[in-house]
């Protein structure tokens, strides 16, 4: 390889990698480290959920292959312990999260309880590639996410 290449391939990833860090860190605030941590974990999980509905939709292809790997991502996540990011005193601040949660945290707890059990469920449907039985095991995850934003997920966006 040349040195002019090599030169040109070090300074193009040196400037993809400044480029992409503010997408990278959009979440992270270290004044409100929960909250950034919390709606991390809650964007990943948007990040692979939502293409998963737009495929039982039809508004995307449907793509097996993808599906199992948003499935594994989502089981993933579920290895995260996401209750840390709900401490006491992070109701403050940037978020959307609703005070109810630390004034009911065992029924929040247990809301996220069935979201990890759907999740979990999900990953193992989806494996056997079979669309209806996937669908289905989406539309819980669906109703599982639902539960808690209902009563948990402010609909104003603070940030």
């Amino acid at each position: 390889m040349s040195r002019i290449l090599r030169k040109f391939l070090l300074g193009s990833a040196a400037a993809i990698s400044l480029a992409a860090t503010p997408f990278a860190l959009s979440h992270f605030d270290d004044k409100e480290m929960q909250q950034s941590y919390r709606q991390s974990w809650f964007a990943m999980v948007a990040m692979n959920f939502g293409p998963m509905v737009a495929s039982v939709k039809g508004e995307i292809p449907w793509n097996q292959e993808m599906m199992q790997g948003w499935a594994n991502d989502l089981e993933t996540l579920n290895t995260l312990n996401v209750i840390r990011g709900f401490g006491d005193g992070s109701d403050q601040g940037t978020t959307r999260a609703k005070p109810e949660i630390w004034e009911n945290k065992a029924d929040f707890e247990s809301k996220l309880n069935d979201l990890k059990t759907a999740t979990a469920a999900l990953q193992e449907t989806t494996t056997g590639g079979d669309r209806k039985a996937i669908s289905e095991s989406v539309g819980a995850v669906g109703k599982a996410c639902k539960a808690c934003h209902d009563e948990y997920k402010s609909e104003d966006y603070l940030y």
